[in-house]
């Protein structure tokens, strides 16, 4: 870096960087049928990504031949006094995930349940919860290690989304990650969450990016599409692409009106 002028690395060609995007089948085109919508997605340009496996027919999302990049990676359990249950249903995530192409698995800082709230909700976490969480995490990248996948670490919002989830912020889930050290266990790396709970998206991006699995987005406030808030994506578009970011980007958002026209409008977010 020279002064504020950022060297882009070489190879690099500004002009035509191509993010792989992904989009959420929970939270778009919601009038159709699940599947309907994966194949919506997967017929515009883009991966699809889905939350609960367990509630889904597998095979036939398999099917659609759609590029499925992300999914549950437990069902039960927590980082803390649930960690064997949260293991044991790791393991099951992992054969579901088979069935789908080995998808990353996403984790969070403890069990949700209705509305995205906690099962257990923390309000207080004591230095000996953030031991427990990293031996937690340690044994989670060794399944994921032995088993040949990926789980994620994902960063919420406990002011408006999800009040009471422990080590719920970005620099939370970073240092877990950061402190188990394992390639089996990365960040996904929610903006939406970390504009509400922290901002400084650039630079958090470029702390983060050693380990980030993928990077998840939608704009503040509200939770619709990049292009609806506050939040500047196409600079932090442009900020990944000099820092040579080759993984998935999702769309983990609402739309704001028409979900295909609210897709023409994360591709454009991310288009550099």
């Amino acid at each position: 870096m020279i002064g504020h002028t950022y060297l882009y690395p070489i190879g690099i060609d500004m002009a035509a960087y191509d993010f792989h995007l992904a989009v959420c089948a929970e939270m778009v085109f919601t009038d159709l049928p699940f599947l309907e919508r994966v194949t919506r997605i997967r017929d515009l340009g883009f991966d699809v990504e889905i939350w609960d496996w367990t509630n889904k027919d597998l095979n036939a999302l398999a099917a659609t031949g759609a590029n499925i990049k992300s999914m549950t990676g437990y069902t039960t359990g927590n980082l803390l006094d649930g960690a064997d249950e949260l293991l044991r249903t790791a393991a099951l995530s992992i054969d579901a995930a088979r069935v789908l192409g080995n998808p990353r698995l996403n984790h969070h800082g403890t069990g949700l349940g209705e509305g995205g709230l906690p099962v257990i909700p923390t309000h207080e976490v004591t230095a000996a919860m953030w031991l427990q969480a990293a031996r937690t995490l340690e044994r989670l990248a060794e399944l994921g290690e032995r088993e040949g996948v990926v789980f994620c670490l994902e960063n919420l919002n406990t002011a408006v989304d999800h009040p009471g989830v422990p080590f719920a912020k970005a620099a939370d889930t970073l240092a877990l990650v950061r402190a188990v050290d394992n390639p089996h266990l990365r960040l996904n790396l929610d903006l939406y969450h970390a504009q509400i709970g922290e901002g400084n998206l650039i630079e958090l991006v470029e702390e983060a990016m050693p380990y980030i699995g993928e990077i998840q987005v939608a704009d503040v406030p509200g939770r619709a599409q990049p292009g609806t808030g506050e939040i500047n994506y196409p600079a932090i578009a442009r900020a990944l692409a000099r820092l040579g970011y080759t993984g998935t980007i999702a769309m983990e958002a609402f739309a704001s009106g028409d979900s295909e026209a609210a897709l023409a409008d994360f591709r454009a977010a991310f288009t550099v």
